[in-house]
């Protein structure tokens, strides 16, 4: 199923201090460049509407939330929804996340990683491009502190399982860890949009948390 279409930005927002770009970073990284401040940092890969960008900024403000999503009109969506909140803890990048953990994230400077729902690429020929893979796992391990979590959730059995083989082949990871799945409270009560349409619809979410030693 493709992705629906977005509700229209107000052209008068100012989305320059939430949406950036891999060549607009810092280099040397230092989050708090653009955060002003220094506070534990956690990464979304593929931040989709940026449901969970939005609300874990409101929930946990002493933590810095940074999203990156390849979507153009995506990236800008999701800067749109976190100024118009005035979420000053969390920004989005338009861009490629594997490219963001290869070149720019250093050892040790995250506090999580959160990949919801990534695009499980059916083609037997195509799973290559899967984000879930050993260069990504072993880039999620290098910049994790330790303490630090993956989470990783997906609506695919097979994607789920594979995936968990190889982070138990290829990382230290301890888990997975069981990730209950809750009620929720209200119709925006889910981590993603993606996650409220399948739980909407009775289909199951596979769900895991892993923790760096």
């Amino acid at each position: 199923m493709g992705r629906r279409a977005l509700p229209k930005i107000d052209p008068q927002l100012d989305l320059s201090g939430h949406l950036l770009t891999l060549d607009g970073l810092p280099q040397p990284w230092d989050a708090a460049a653009i955060y002003d401040r220094t506070a534990p940092l956690e990464v979304e890969v593929g931040s989709g509407k940026g449901l969970f960008l939005q609300n874990v900024a409101r929930a946990v403000p002493e933590h810095d939330f940074l999203g990156i999503e390849v979507g153009g009109k995506y990236a800008r969506f999701i800067a749109a929804r976190l100024a118009k909140r005035e979420l000053s803890n969390a920004r989005i990048i338009h861009g490629d996340g594997l490219r963001l953990f290869r070149e720019f994230l250093p050892d040790e400077s995250l506090a999580a990683v959160h990949v919801y729902f990534p695009d499980p690429w059916w083609k037997a020929r195509h799973r290559k491009r899967r984000v879930m893979n050993e260069p990504f796992l072993v880039d999620v391990v290098r910049t994790l502190k330790p303490g630090g979590r993956l989470h990783f959730w997906t609506d695919v059995q097979e994607y789920f399982e594979t995936t968990l083989e190889l982070i138990a082949q290829c990382t230290p990871l301890d888990g997975p860890q069981p990730v209950p799945e809750r009620a929720a409270e209200h119709d925006l009560d889910y981590l993603t949009h993606f996650e409220r349409r399948k739980r909407k619809a009775g289909l199951p979410i596979y769900r895991s948390e892993f923790l760096r030693p």
